[in-house]
């Protein structure tokens, strides 16, 4: 497996996958990730994935005195990964999240549609057309960044960012969407809002979303956005 190595500060590396094909970077990250979960090295303390990359931290008092603790991980990791090809993991799930866009739930659908030069019902449309993928969860606890959305819709992010943020939102900044878990400050253009929970802190993982999941988004009316928050309580 290719990949680029460097040192973050004294007690990590990171391993750069590359921009060019994301869907095989995630791929590679997923290896990676799986092989020390399962391996569990003596020197590897835990490690962080991100859209390209991994981090991983390793323990320094692990390597005998004197030795140089970064180029001895560099050569561990080296021999974990060296044999080892990219591959598809357990069959990735689907989840499907519905969402009741517009109104006060979704503020900015209709700045999204007049920048894209279509209607409310066009955004929705090509918004729960698309098949998503979590590339990672980050930002805040259970955030999904995803890739997947269609440059049609696309939106920059509000110059003014909003203080709060109410949890489900969905929003859309560049070329992402995006749901947020909780409240939060915020800048991204919010479309709609999901009455599904995302950050669930009592679970292990604490998080509806993991990353490698499918996302399929789809639209509900506000009867059935209020039935889905009864049947939560």
């Amino acid at each position: 497996m290719k990949f680029v190595i460097s040192p973050l500060g004294d007690t990590a590396v990171v391993l750069e996958f590359g921009r060019d094909d994301l869907e095989e970077s995630e791929k590679k990250i997923r290896t990676v990730t799986s092989v020390l979960d399962l391996k569990q090295p003596g020197w590897f303390i835990e490690y962080i994935p991100s859209y390209t990359s991994v981090t991983i931290f390793y323990n320094v008092h692990w390597f005998k005195k004197g030795s140089h603790p970064y180029e001895k991980v560099c050569t561990e990791i080296d021999k974990l990964l060296k044999h080892i090809e990219p591959y598809e993991l357990n069959k990735r799930r689907t989840v499907r999240i519905p969402v009741l866009y517009g109104g006060e739930y979704g503020p900015d659908l209709s700045i999204v549609a007049e920048l894209n030069g279509m209607t409310i019902d066009e955004v929705i449309e090509i918004h729960t057309a698309g098949v998503y993928t979590v590339q990672m969860l980050g930002f805040a606890p259970g955030f999904p960044f995803l890739t997947g959305m269609s440059a049609k819709i696309t939106a920059p992010r509000k110059k003014n960012p909003r203080l709060s943020i109410p949890p489900g939102s969905v929003g859309i900044a560049g070329g992402q969407t995006g749901v947020y878990p909780i409240q939060t400050p915020g800048g991204w253009q919010l479309i709609g809002q999901t009455p599904v929970e995302l950050f669930l802190p009592q679970e292990t993982p604490p998080s509806l979303l993991r990353a490698g999941d499918r996302l399929e988004f789809f639209s509900i009316t506000k009867a059935q956005y209020n039935a889905y928050r009864e049947g939560a309580t």
